[in-house]
């Protein structure tokens, strides 16, 4: 299983070295170790993990039972309600739908959702609450776990009625995120009302169904009690059943049930949306729709990795997307997580779009959020020399005005550069004055090295670094927004190293 894992992983970067052998053979046993001792510390009946990766579920394990009478193993088929980790596909929904034209994320959702229309604003200068204020939770509503979990078997009649009755608000809309479950079982009657279908019907036909998804869905009694995974409570030193809750109005925030094969199919499909590029466009919902589940709002945290690295590891930025929690990890990149708590399952999925792998746990315990060791693992995966970027490529204009920047270093001059750069260019330094700051820094650096390769940070810009016989050079191009294509800027900064 790890060969195939591995394989995966090179294809996503074909340029990285293959790892030792003894590399990947150790990678198996250990991710297995790590969510056996959390699956003990922890009370888990039952649990499923697994690896996305290249598109496609790389490794998957099985541990504990679906059900602690009959004491069925659990499989990559085993069905476990994915709870939370349901708003990432409410949210995709609400987009696809932005892409037909059947709403704007900036309408009121009122407009869609008349019980709204009489609740008045919470000051008197508040906006209405948008759609968009409900994907990223800022719609103003309290903070609903666990009460929110409970909902999720309330009748459609129930719910308008709840609605129609007046929510009271938290706070003013748009002032802070969140976390509302509420707000997403709004979503799923925005989506019902639009498509003038259930809310089920619209994510089976447009995502679901096209994904190949065909052992997911939401009516849990429909589904094969021998495959499903039956949800527990640890308490008074013993497992508890939870009672299964029907499909209902709450569907939308945390009711899908799937099996660890048909979730790789979802995670592989939005991971596939990386990078941007030109081939054709196939799947369910645009990859650059997909793409827009990272943008947070400006309602930013300090976040602090999951698991045994959180302690050591640099503090990330983190924002609510739309359905995922968005972090910027110093060595992980952009990361989309999100965990899922519910009466009998907890769950947690972390994909890492920069590797084009994604790493999941689903779990038959009440809120055993399995983050943790699925955050570890990932870890794990990066020690090993596992994860690896995909190589960037230099834009031709990039690499030309590179090798521009190579020859003004060699000749000591811009001579090589005119005509081709931008107004600000020799107003920021003359032309004679880049001769002295050069023949000043060559001084001090002494003799480098100028093959190393551009390391682009977009089609317009880059860095790089010269080893130097005392030091190094590190330095910029960055090309400005005009046709022609000219330079604005380019650096050199010495770093002076003491050597022995």
């Amino acid at each position: 299983m790890i060969a195939a894992f591995a394989a995966a992983i090179m294809a996503v970067s074909p340029a990285s070295a293959q790892p030792a052998p003894a590399a990947l053979e150790s990678v198996e046993p250990a991710i297995d170790a790590i969510f056996a001792r959390w699956m003990a510390d922890n009370h888990v009946p039952g649990m499923v993990f697994g690896i996305v990766a290249d598109g496609h579920l790389a490794y998957v394990r099985g541990m504990g039972v679906q059900d602690i009478v009959v004491r069925r193993p659990v499989d990559g088929d085993t069905l476990f309600r994915i709870a939370s980790m349901t708003k990432a596909f409410t949210a995709l929904s609400i987009l696809s739908l932005r892409d037909k034209g059947l709403l704007s994320l900036d309408d009121p959702a009122e407009k869609y959702v008349p019980e709204m229309r009489g609740w008045g604003n919470a000051t008197a200068d508040s906006p209405r609450i948008t759609i968009r204020d409900l994907l990223h939770h800022v719609a103003g509503f309290v903070t609903d776990d666990p009460w929110g979990d409970r909902q999720q078997p309330l009748p459609q009649e129930d719910f308008t009625r709840l609605l129609a009755a007046g929510v009271p608000f938290a706070r003013a809309p748009e002032m802070r995120h969140e976390y509302a479950n509420l707000g997403y079982a709004i979503l799923g009657r925005v989506i019902a009302n639009v498509t003038h279908a259930p809310y089920r019907t619209y994510v089976e036909n447009t995502l679901l169904t096209p994904l190949g998804m065909t052992a997911s869905g939401y009516d849990v009694f429909a589904h094969p009690r021998d495959r499903r995974a039956i949800g527990y409570r640890w308490e008074n030193e013993t497992w508890a059943q939870e009672p299964t809750m029907a499909d209902g109005a709450f569907n939308a925030m945390g009711g899908l049930e799937v099996s660890a094969r048909d979730y790789a199919k979802w995670l592989g499909f939005l991971l596939s949306a990386w990078p941007p590029r030109d081939d054709p466009d196939a799947g369910p919902v645009r990859r650059g729709t997909v793409r827009q589940i990272a943008e947070g709002l400006n309602f930013q945290s300090v976040f602090h990795r999951y698991g045994a690295s959180g302690a050591s590891a640099c503090p990330g930025a983190l924002a609510y997307g739309m359905g995922w929690r968005v972090v910027s990890d110093c060595e992980l990149g952009l990361t989309l997580n999100h965990g899922g708590g519910f009466p009998g399952y907890g769950s947690h999925v972390l994909m890492l779009p920069e590797f084009g792998v994604a790493l999941f746990a689903l779990t038959n315990r009440t809120y055993s959020g399995p983050s943790a060791p699925v955050w570890d693992s990932a870890v794990l995966l990066l020690q090993k020399g596992l994860l690896k970027r995909p190589v960037a490529q230099v834009s031709p204009d990039l690499a030309r005005f590179y090798a521009a920047a190579r020859d003004v270093w060699a000749d000591g001059s811009v001579a090589a550069l005119s005509g081709k750069v931008a107004v600000n260019f020799a107003m920021d330094r003359s032309d004679a004055n880049w001769a002295k700051f050069l023949a000043e820094t060559k001084v001090g650096a002494g003799r480098c090295e100028t093959a190393a390769p551009l390391r682009p940070d977009s089609a317009l810009s880059g860095t790089f670094a010269w080893e130097c016989a005392r030091g190094r050079i590190e330095g910029t191009v960055l090309l400005a927004p005009t046709r022609p294509i000219t330079l604005q800027a380019l650096r050199f900064a010495f770093v002076p190293v003491d050597r022995p």
